[in-house]
């Protein structure tokens, strides 16, 4: 951990002019970066923020802001943020380690570990493999967010209870992100090893990479100077939210890791090590790395997440060119962003609680990925300078997957809560502008879905049905 200082305002900075070198001897000015961090993080209004930078092998951990506008904490190094869907690369990688020990095979099929199992479907019920679950391609839906209390049973209930929850679409006709997978995933975990997900991803992962300050509790997260969510409007710093972690202890494997920067960083060494922790312990199989690191599926929407394909736990992305991985997360006002760039050996970790943080990770990594890893990141989502015609009876319909429900017609779109979901939002009504034939700029969306434009694109099943792409969930069209 690198030496830093904080002023008054609570702004933690690297000594003056102090840097290191990496591997190919460019000269980390981690002084600059720390003062870009402070200027961006002021500039897209997030009241605090860490930053990781692997680069040459060594973790650089810097930290900006505050933790909680209320009291004026101040962000340091050692505090620890809500990182959200992240949770599913590490849940990914704990799987991996089933694997490597002969406990359980990709293609297994979830019912053959895990009878309690199910899906309104009995055929694909028996069909989907432990290797959809991880690449998202089984057709298990993410928004079932179900409360099975605190106990070590929690996955357990949820599994029982997702058996009544339709699919998105038929396993293997499209990839459609499914957190109610991973739950499953971390309950396989704990039927094969006999231990929590919690205990197993501590005993596997976190204690053999020295990962000190990453945990899946709250009650453990108390030991430490943790970051409060922030929830508000664009254009101004937001406040505190009423609620420090809205998830249930159920979400975990698909949500919950609670860590710092530069211990995210640290669980990306080891991914570019070759599933060895710094003392030589292998943690994964290079085999397990590499599969994690394969392309398993294309994705239609490439911009909501900025993925161009999907690994098995990892988002995949190609920089005209130059490859890498990662993964986004949110949790209710906080968010993280992981980029890895094997090329270069360097990997970003930025993790925010609240504010324009999208705002600040596309402005800070497209200078740093730049700088350190020869990467052009992408122009921001936006609607074409001249959008094209469109055939608007091809796209109009209604479309439905689990707890959502969206209405198309011409040039415009409603999005809409149901069943379990109901009471999430109102209907979000959205004017759609053309970026190509299918895809589409949704605008009206608010900020809890995006601060600019949402990305909407409509694509087709392998089985012939249409179905329209809005935050990575594919929802098939309903037939009259």
């Amino acid at each position: 951990m690198t030496n830093v200082s904080y002023d008054e305002q609570g702004t933690w900075r690297a000594e003056g002019g102090w840097g290191t070198a990496d591997s190919a001897g460019r000269r980390l000015d981690l002084a600059r970066w720390q003062a870009r961090l402070d200027e961006l993080r002021a500039k897209h209004h997030v009241p605090g923020a860490q930053l990781a930078i692997l680069t040459g092998g060594t973790v650089h951990e810097l930290a900006s802001g505050v933790l909680h506008r209320g009291t004026g904490q101040e962000v340091t190094t050692d505090s620890v943020f809500l990182s959200g869907s992240i949770a599913k690369v590490y849940t990914a990688a704990l799987v991996l380690t089933l694997v490597d020990e002969g406990l359980l095979e990709l293609e297994t099929k979830v019912v053959d570990v895990l009878p309690a199992f199910g899906t309104p479907d009995p055929e694909a019920t028996a069909t989907i493999t432990v290797r959809q679950l991880l690449s998202h391609t089984g057709g298990v839906t993410n928004d079932f967010n179900h409360d099975t209390g605190r106990g070590d049973d929690c996955l357990a209930k949820y599994v029982e209870a997702a058996r009544a929850v339709a699919l998105d679409c038929p396993p293997g006709t499209a990839v459609s992100y499914g957190g109610l997978g991973y739950v499953v995933l971390g309950r396989i975990v704990e039927v094969l090893t006999g231990r929590t997900w919690d205990q197993a991803l501590k005993e596997r992962v976190f204690a053999p990479l020295g990962l000190d300050h990453s945990m899946t509790l709250p009650e453990e997260a108390l030991r430490f100077r943790v970051a409060m969510s922030h929830l508000g409007e664009p254009g101004a710093y937001p406040d505190p939210a009423p609620v420090w972690d809205m998830m249930p202890r159920s979400a975990g494997p698909a949500g919950r890791i609670i860590s710092s920067a530069g211990d995210m960083a640290r669980f990306a060494r080891m991914h570019l090590d070759g599933g060895l922790a710094p003392d030589g312990t292998r943690v994964l199989s290079a085999a397990s790395v590499a599969a994690m690191q394969h392309r398993e599926t294309d994705v239609p929407d490439k911009w909501t997440v900025s993925a161009d394909g999907w690994g098995l736990g990892w988002t995949l992305y190609d920089w005209d060119g130059v490859t890498g991985y990662g993964h986004d997360g949110a949790a209710i006002g906080q968010y993280g962003y992981l980029r890895v760039v094997p090329s270069a050996g360097v990997a970003l970790v930025l993790l925010t609680n609240g504010g324009a943080a999208r705002r600040l990770y596309a402005d800070l990594f497209a200078e740093l990925l730049g700088e350190l890893a020869g990467v052009r990141m992408p122009e921001p989502f936006a609607p074409a300078a001249e959008p094209p015609a469109i055939d608007w009876a091809s796209l109009t319909g209604v479309y439905r997957r689990e707890g959502v429900v969206v209405t198309v017609a011409e040039g415009r779109m409603r999005y809409e809560f149901v069943d379990g979901m109901r009471d999430l939002s109102p209907p979000l009504d959205m004017e759609l502008t053309p970026v190509t034939e299918t895809v589409f700029a949704a605008s009206g969306a608010g900020p809890s879905f995006s601060e600019d434009y949402m990305p909407v694109v409509f694509s087709t099943l392998t089985d012939g049905t249409r179905c329209v792409y809005v935050g990575m969930r594919a929802t098939p069209e309903v037939t009259a």
